[in-house]
């Protein structure tokens, strides 16, 4: 165990603890003024100290143990998305939580990222680096993260369905699939998104009817904030324009700790999870805000330096999915922030408020340290 424990990297430990330190100080302030959420910093330093100790006691388990139970983790996960559709709780518009406590819960979408992961990596990993095939090896893939993803938007879940779509085309690029089927691929995605934004805009009224009819209004609203800003309303540009004017008003340095006039005003709504690099932005300005991207980099970077030593290649298609989920949330949520992508509704990794969210992202990191940890085992074992 020692031994283990000196192959760690405390160069990741030690990004994770600073991500502690600003993610606390910040929800600090950006629920000074709410009373609903006046403990989030507290809660959050004691999700952190569980999340330590979870990522630790993964990288102590032999990874391989993981994979041989894909199969199994894909039935419980595809189980928890079924059962919270009938019996979860609803939040923000989305049944997608059970509800153990009036504060406590638990978002299954969550926890089946690293299972989606897991499982790509491992019939990916059968093939040995050769070209990914068309029925042998994409079909069964679309397949394995097709089930999810729907059982996911019919929550609906839009976000982690999205998550979900960024994990697969992550893993299977490096999994060397053929430049062919990335061209139609491609093709495919760009005819898909031409074909949506047209029928969006020709059958707007029909579609906000419908979307009202079932109770979807908010999803509406957002797509249609991003497609036709200059046509939406401004309550639906209430989040998007106030996050804008909060983070240009911070400039170089910020307005200072605790006092940022639009956070403090309740103009920036969830700036607790959502829009909590608003706060960072509006308080910290852009250096601040350029801080925190460079922990992002070292992070990833760090984890693709553990991919690229990896002997097992299932165990580097681990990484890459975990890295391909990381780069993607931290882009799509500050993406939003700043009028770039649409609002969706993602969280900031390891600085957002959530329990469930920031105990899978500490569970990941422990699966990589563990792929770190027993290089050298697989070695000597092959």
């Amino acid at each position: 165990m020692l031994n283990k424990l000196k192959k760690l990297d405390w160069g990741i430990l030690g990004i994770l603890l600073l991500f502690m330190v600003i993610s606390s100080v910040v929800l600090h302030s950006a629920t000074i003024n709410d009373p609903r959420y006046a403990s989030s910093d507290t809660k959050q330093i004691i999700f952190y100290g569980l999340g330590f100790f979870v990522a630790i006691v993964a990288s102590m388990f032999d990874y391989r143990i993981v994979l041989k139970s894909w199969h199994v983790l894909y039935g419980i996960g595809v189980t928890s998305l079924i059962l919270v559709y009938f019996v979860g709780a609803k939040i923000n518009g989305a049944r997608g939580w059970f509800k153990i406590t009036e504060t406590l819960t638990i978002q299954p979408a969550e926890i089946v990222k690293i299972i989606i992961i897991i499982g790509i990596a491992y019939l990916m990993g059968r093939r040995q680096g050769d070209k990914l095939t068309f029925m042998r090896d994409l079909v069964p893939i679309g397949a394995f993260a097709a089930l999810p993803f729907m059982l996911v938007m019919i929550q609906p879940d839009l976000g982690n369905a999205i998550i979900y779509l960024v994990i697969v085309l992550g893993m299977l690029w490096i999994g060397n699939v053929k430049y062919t089927h990335v061209l139609v691929g491609l093709g495919t995605v760009i005819a898909s998104i031409v074909l949506f934004v047209s029928l969006f805009t020709m059958f707007n009224s029909e579609i906000k009817e419908f979307m009202i009819d079932k109770d979807l209004s908010h999803w509406y609203e957002r797509i249609n904030t991003y497609i036709n800003p200059e046509e939406a309303s401004a309550d639906a540009k209430h989040q998007s324009l106030n996050a804008k004017i909060a983070i240009g008003s911070g400039g170089l340095s910020g307005d200072g700790y605790l006092k940022g006039d639009m956070k403090n005003g309740g103009f920036v709504p969830y700036p607790y999870s959502d829009s909590i690099f608003v706060v960072i932005g509006e308080e910290f300005g852009f250096q601040g805000a350029a801080i925190l991207l460079l922990l992002y980099f070292l992070l990833i970077y760090r984890m693709i330096i553990v991919a690229f030593k990896c002997y097992d290649m299932k165990a580097s298609f681990i990484v890459i999915g975990i890295v391909s989920m990381y780069v993607f949330q931290v882009f799509q949520n500050i993406g939003m922030m700043i009028g770039l992508m649409p609002i969706t509704g993602i969280t900031l990794p390891f600085i957002s408020y959530g329990g469930t969210s920031l105990l899978l992202n500490m569970l990941s990191v422990g699966l990589v340290l563990s792929i770190k940890s027993h290089q050298e085992v697989y070695e000597l074992a092959d």
